[in-house]
């Protein structure tokens, strides 16, 4: 049987820190040594989200550990923004292999950030699997997307993973002296307030995306 062309989707990527993110990833990929491949880099950005996630469990008993969180949140931007550009610049790319592999490898990143975070006591249990679950719905509506409309959207306006990292990293910080707040006189965790309003902004994107895919393929392929 012949076996289909791949076509590789255009990539989106018009995050606030884009353009700096890229001029840098390529002078990084430049004076990395020859032996350091992208696959090296996929895993440690991988090590480092499930490192994350233990550091979130283990601030339960000891706060300072959010330091750890924090670290391990650059050195996953490292070897997950890292991995492509350097298959890019060496002229070494495996497209259908590095989309799969580095976007299951985000999907295991996220549930172990996650599931640190509810084990922190920083966020509710609920809280943590319900912005999961839209994170998770969010990526295949952007697979989906992919895969019929051939374009690859990377960010969403200004925020894409950098932007999202970079928030996370503020927000450790933030909790490390408020981890509560009053709202009405209540207090609430502030992991609770920040996962909500990511559910909330990842709902709303999910349903703007959906209903432009939907009218996009219909009008493409009216009968």
């Amino acid at each position: 049987m012949e076996q289909q062309a791949f076509r590789e989707a255009r990539r989106e990527l018009g995050g606030f820190t884009a353009a700096a993110e890229k001029r840098l990833l390529v002078w990084l990929a430049a004076r990395l040594p020859a032996w350091v491949t992208p696959d090296h880099l996929t895993a440690l950005g991988l090590a480092a989200m499930a490192a994350a996630g233990v550091a979130y469990a283990s601030s339960r008993r000891d706060p300072r550990w959010i330091h750890a969180v924090n670290v391990c949140l650059v050195v996953n931007w490292f070897g997950d923004s890292l991995d492509g550009t350097l298959a890019r610049y060496r002229q070494k790319l495996r497209p259908r292999y590095g989309f799969y592999v580095d976007h299951l490898v985000d999907a295991f990143g996220a549930l172990f950030l996650l599931l640190g975070l509810a084990a922190s006591g920083l966020m509710a249990e609920r809280v943590a699997v319900a912005l999961l679950v839209a994170y998770y719905l969010l990526n295949i509506n952007i697979y989906l997307a992919t895969y019929t409309l051939g374009t690859f959207k990377i960010s969403y306006g200004a925020v894409g993973g950098t932007e999202l990292r970079i928030v996370l990293i503020l927000a450790n910080l933030a909790a490390l002296w408020l981890p509560e707040v009053q709202i009405l006189g209540q207090p609430r965790r502030l992991f609770d307030l920040i996962g909500l309003f990511g559910i909330a902004a990842l709902a709303v994107t999910i349903v703007r995306s959906a209903a432009w895919c939907t009218r996009t393929l219909y009008r493409m392929e009216r009968v």
